[in-house]
């Protein structure tokens, strides 16, 4: 039996808790014995969690004997993590254990050091945090989960899912992986990846700045071509020096903040209409929707269709 040590650190947030003990605690054999042993543990035998307290029935010890440790998110009100508990997942790793994170959990892995060099992800309102603190870890906003062999590393706790299920594939299989997705009610992997989830909002401009009128022209006329030269004479200058302005001020170019524009607006009209995709093209200012369909799964992850399936509402 493969023994899963959850562990539980201060502000942990109980979606996260429960994910793992869930999705391992579901997982069935064809002869229907459980594959996984699941422990809770904690450096102090009483954690107090985001809306509740945690009594940890085990000690920092069991990482030593698991084959798997899963650490969950803490709130942002959670303090650093303990010296003892990065030196037992340092410990751990070192030993080869295949240690996983949900959501926030990112930042105690690289807080051990353990995410240096790799590649890594975590939910996407963090994921600017993770990078600015840990520069050494390579932060992948856009994914739901991200496998380097013996590190992973997932988004939110919906994602925390996902990755367990991955796990349990990895370790019995297809068959038992989707058994279990049907038992928690998922399917066993989701279209597309995080990316479809991040709110495409534009980079704040300073307070009278010459691009406040430049920008707002071009939100108003997003269902027209809008071109760099264009931008530039409404702010009164050369294109070199307008693309120069506009990166220091926003931190992207004018043309990738004009497709981001055009992203949002569309993602609005397929959120809060029944329009069809070639008049959201039009609006959005795709030119085609062929145009739309592909620009938009480039950043979104998913296909137009796809996206208001899941984010459709009732809204006027």
């Amino acid at each position: 039996m493969h023994t899963v040590a959850v562990l539980a650190l201060d502000h942990v947030v109980a979606a996260d808790m429960a994910t793992p003990i869930e999705a391992f605690g579901r997982a069935r054999l064809a002869d229907g014995r459980r594959p996984y042993r699941i422990m809770v543990c904690a450096a102090t035998p009483q954690v107090a969690g985001d809306a509740f307290t945690l009594i940890a029935p085990h000690g920092l010890d069991v990482l030593r004997e698991a084959g798997t440790i899963v650490v969950p998110g803490c709130s942002e009100q959670a303090p650093p993590p303990a010296s003892e508990v990065l030196d037992a997942l340092r410990a751990a790793a070192a030993a080869g254990t295949r240690i996983a994170s949900i959501c926030a959990g990112a930042f105690t892995l690289a807080a051990a050091g353990l995410l240096d060099g790799l590649g890594a992800t975590t939910h996407w309102m963090a994921a600017d945090r993770l990078a600015r603190l840990f520069p050494r870890v390579d932060v992948r906003p856009d994914v739901l989960y991200v496998d380097n062999g013996q590190i992973l590393t997932s988004a939110g706790a919906a994602a925390g899912l996902d990755l367990c299920l991955h796990i349990i594939r990895r370790d019995f299989g297809s068959a038992v992986a989707a058994d279990t997705a049907r038992l928690s009610v998922t399917p066993l992997e989701r279209e597309g990846g995080q990316a479809q989830f991040i709110l495409h909002a534009q980079p704040p401009v300073p307070q009278g700045s010459l691009l406040e009128p430049v920008l707002s022209w071009i939100e108003d006329n997003l269902a027209h071509e809008v071109t760099l030269a264009e931008m530039a004479m409404r702010g009164g200058m050369s294109q070199r020096t307008f693309s120069r302005r506009f990166r220091e001020q926003t931190g992207t170019t004018p043309l990738q903040w004009l497709l981001r524009a055009r992203v949002r607006r569309a993602q609005l009209l397929l959120e809060t209409t029944d329009h069809g995709v070639e008049r959201i093209a039009a609006q959005a200012g795709f030119g085609s929707a062929t145009a739309f369909r592909e620009r938009f799964k480039r950043v979104v992850g998913v296909t137009p269709q796809s996206y208001r399936s899941s984010f459709r509402t009732n809204a006027p």
